[in-house]
């Protein structure tokens, strides 16, 4: 709302020529259109010290014409410094794009953005707790990477899986695993586990990095609803509730952490980006082809989840955009990876107040 001196002085006659109250609803003096001034609901938070200068004026009785006029110009700077952000209007709108693809949900949709150069998040249901599906096996990787690191094991050592080991649902090693037994190395064993997304060379990982480990890890990180709190496809602890969880905004920063080499050593982060840009999907569909992202996708059944650093040329993003209670058909990954790619593709060409100086 823009306030005039016009409008001021006409607010202030109308005032004047009102009836007034008997009884005041303040307890200090003052004239009728300070009072009426002062007990209208304020357009913008007021500073501390103004509002020590009008609590002062007041005590002393001010009501001379210079009081007011220096009390008006005092409102009309408080109010100035309210001025609307740009940035603020254009996530209003992000939001509204969001808004009507969660509408046309049978069920619900989380997002969380972070703009990696500046550190402004986006959130929309962002610390809404979802089924991770396999992006789940994000922190699991980085446990990796520290047990490697710890000298636990080495990448090229090799390990036997059993044909009981077999665990269906995503992956191509339970066709390998119904002719007999299969030698992989743990390397290949972690890029089945990301790029394929295979849950039987994930369960042989988790064996590895163990399941209490991987979530004091994702403690340390930060996450506090993120869990991994069972191994993949398996479908009688799920139906007791034993979900592996997080929030779009929890697996944003864990992706964050790994960008920023904050989860672990600055080679090995690295090392996990690299294996993350191998990965397929919606996320990856919707960027143009010139621009990298490393991704981590998750499906089950009325689940559709993906987890991403996109990496525009001057404002990379990480994107996390989750879906539950979704009917077969329906797949929103994409339609949201489209509406905020526009949105940071917008801002990556644009200087803080739109110009679009590349």
């Amino acid at each position: 709302m823009v306030l005039s001196i016009s409008t001021l002085a006409s607010s202030r006659e109308s005032i004047r020529n009102s009836p007034q109250p008997h009884s005041k609803a303040l307890a200090f003096t003052a004239d009728d259109e300070m009072h009426q001034l002062i007990a209208a609901p304020p357009l913008a938070p007021i500073p501390s010290g103004i509002e020590l200068h009008l609590a002062r004026g007041f005590r002393r009785g001010q009501t001379q014409t210079n009081t007011m006029r220096t009390l008006l110009i005092l409102l009309l700077a408080a109010m100035s410094l309210a001025a609307q952000n740009p940035l603020d209007l254009l996530e209003s709108k992000l939001k509204t794009g969001l808004q009507k693809l969660d509408d046309h949900l049978t069920g619900i949709l989380g997002v969380a953005a972070i703009d990696l150069t500046t550190g402004r998040t986006f959130q929309y249901n962002a610390d809404t707790i979802f089924p991770t599906a396999s992006t789940i096996k994000v922190p699991i990787l980085i446990e990796m990477f520290h047990a490697a690191r710890a000298g636990e094991f080495k990448w090229t050592d090799s390990l036997t899986l059993q044909p009981h080991e077999s665990a269906g649902g995503s992956g191509h090693l339970q066709e390998a695993l119904a002719k007999g037994p299969v030698t992989l190395t743990i390397e290949d064993l972690i890029n089945k586990m990301i790029i394929d997304s295979d849950n039987t060379a994930t369960n042989k990982v988790i064996s590895l990095a163990k399941m209490d480990r991987v979530n004091r890890l994702v403690q340390e990180l930060g996450a506090k609803q993120t869990r991994l709190r069972r191994i993949m496809m398996d479908t009688a602890a799920a139906s007791k509730g034993q979900e592996n969880v997080t929030t779009p905004l929890e697996m944003a920063r864990i992706a964050e952490s790994i960008y920023r080499h904050k989860a672990a050593h600055p080679e090995d982060c690295d090392a996990m980006t690299q294996i993350m840009k191998k990965v397929p999907g919606k996320i990856r569909n919707a960027i143009p082809a010139g621009i990298d992202v490393a991704s981590k996708t998750g499906l089950l059944t009325g689940v559709h989840c993906e987890v991403a650093i996109v990496y525009l040329p001057h404002k990379p993003i990480v994107l996390s955009i989750y879906s539950t209670f979704l009917d077969a058909s329906e797949n929103p990954i994409g339609d949201a990876a489209t509406i905020l790619f526009e949105h940071y593709q917008k801002l990556d060409k644009s200087n803080a107040y739109g110009n679009q100086v590349r």
